[in-house]
């Protein structure tokens, strides 16, 4: 019969409760047991309403999956302190009572289909490590190594390191599990372990024949176009940063008067910032502020971050200050082309970003790639038998990379060595103002002695 809150309570009280989170937690008290379901505390309005009966048989039937009466701690220890073994540990976390062990293998099944429902996130994750990976420029020992007779087994035995391998994982494994199962049910009626009006999964290879090369002029097609995109991003980068070097070599040698000086100062902190500002605004999770901070004042920091647009409005502070310096008309027009590039290549960065290459295009490669393969083994059975599974799972491996390849350079600045050539662009244009000031004194120094010369032959002659 049910009982009172008041037994129960004083039942609680004088027992031992273990706690095991989303686990069934058992009560003793003598010859009372209590069996429910807690998460962190007992919860007594539950317990009111649940049947206890006195049975002392019960315990008899517990001790059986258990080796001492006082083994049921979860901290891994007996309550008279000492530690359990492995075995007794195991039984009391997984053997509490009969009732508890159907529960707990539920939830090992729902965790075992978690883990597998994980994994395509897994596989995006790795991906999206690599493409936040920071590239640098190549020297010559890394063309060495590019070019070396090697490069083949290293590349090979480097397969399980590959981004592009490993968020392939998802599609050809389930394309390979698929063409196990054919093959199995193909095995099972050839071998007469199931019924003969089972029918055989098999058709003829013409079909496959015939479309083999628009699948292939597919994937061509589709790796080009994503190329393309890569290569034009290159190329305006490397706009970007020839403009920059121009832009800063043309101030350093035409803005010359004394009352100038603090705008030129300022110019070409805007022409070191702007490149980094343009690479942190195509570059998703880019810290814009963390990269500026040791170029740009605070003010202009401060008047960078709050606009919408940062390399617009560094190409604002790069015009208004032109505007203010004391230049000719022909080298203001000259340094405004420079400005105009670098509006250029914005709209051309920002096109890239912003509109990939036609959507139907990539999933009709997707849906064409994913139909191929799963038919591939009931028209590869008839010649390969039970081969089919490795032939599914190269032919599966081998097409997707090249799509997956695609996709990748599809967006092509995270590839592109961005942070190095914004680097190497500061480096360049602070050398420039070294070689400025050297050249101009090399230059003073010897017209000096040029003249030096020329009077001192001069006097020779007049002698």
């Amino acid at each position: 019969m049910p009982l009172s809150r008041s037994a129960l309570r004083s039942s609680a009280s004088s027992c031992s409760w273990r706690r095991r989170p989303a686990q069934l937690v058992v009560c003793e008290r003598n010859d009372v047991a209590a069996t429910k379901l807690s998460n962190d505390r007992p919860s007594f309005g539950r317990l009111e309403s649940m049947e206890v009966e006195k049975q002392p048989a019960a315990f008899s039937a517990k001790k059986e999956y258990f080796s001492e009466p006082s083994v049921c701690s979860r901290a891994g220890k007996r309550t008279n302190g000492s530690p359990l073994s492995v075995s007794e540990m195991e039984r009391a976390q997984l053997a509490s009572t009969p009732e508890e062990q159907p529960i707990q293998l539920g939830l090992r099944d729902l965790n075992a289909v978690k883990a597998f429902m994980n994994i395509p996130a897994w596989a995006d994750a790795v991906a999206e490590r690599g493409m936040h990976k920071r590239r640098t420029f190549y020297t010559h020992d890394d063309w060495l190594r590019h070019r070396s007779s090697t490069r083949h087994a290293r590349h090979f035995l480097s397969s399980l390191s590959s981004r592009v391998i490993l968020s392939l994982g998802p599609p050809v494994g389930i394309i390979t599990l698929i063409a196990s199962v054919i093959a199995a049910y193909n095995s099972a009626i050839s071998t007469g372990l199931l019924p003969p009006y089972f029918s055989l999964l098999h058709a003829s290879a013409l079909p496959y024949e015939l479309s083999a090369p628009a699948l292939a002029l597919l994937l061509v097609f589709r790796t080009e176009a994503s190329y393309s995109r890569y290569d034009e991003a290159r190329k305006t980068w490397t706009k970007v940063i020839s403009s920059t070097k121009d832009l800063a070599r043309q101030s350093v040698a035409w803005i010359q008067e004394p009352e100038d000086s603090n705008q030129k100062e300022f110019l070409l902190r805007y022409i070191e910032a702007f490149p980094v500002a343009l690479k942190c605004h195509l570059l998703y999770g880019s810290d814009t502020w963390q990269e500026l901070k040791d170029i740009l004042d605070e003010d202009d920091l401060a008047l960078v971050m709050c606009s919408e647009h940062r390399p617009n409005c560094l190409i604002q502070l790069m015009t208004q200050s032109l505007r203010h310096a004391l230049l000719q008309d022909n080298e203001r027009s000259l340094l405004d082309a420079n400005m105009s590039q670098f509006n250029d290549s914005i709209s051309v960065c920002e096109r890239l970003i912003r509109t990939p290459i036609p959507l139907s295009y990539t999933r009709l490669t997707s849906r064409i790639l994913v139909l191929w393969h799963l038919t591939l083994p009931v028209v590869l059975w008839d010649d390969c038998k039970l081969m089919v599974i490795p032939a599914t799972f190269i032919s599966a491996a081998c097409l997707f990379c090249i799509e997956e390849v695609g996709v990748l350079i599809e967006e092509p600045f995270p590839i592109l060595p961005l942070d190095r050539m914004c680097a190497k662009a500061r480096e360049n244009i602070k050398e420039l103002i070294k070689l400025q000031v050297q050249a101009r004194e090399h230059l003073i120094t010897k017209a000096r002695n040029k003249q030096a010369a020329r009077v001192t032959i001069g006097a020779r002659d007049y002698n």
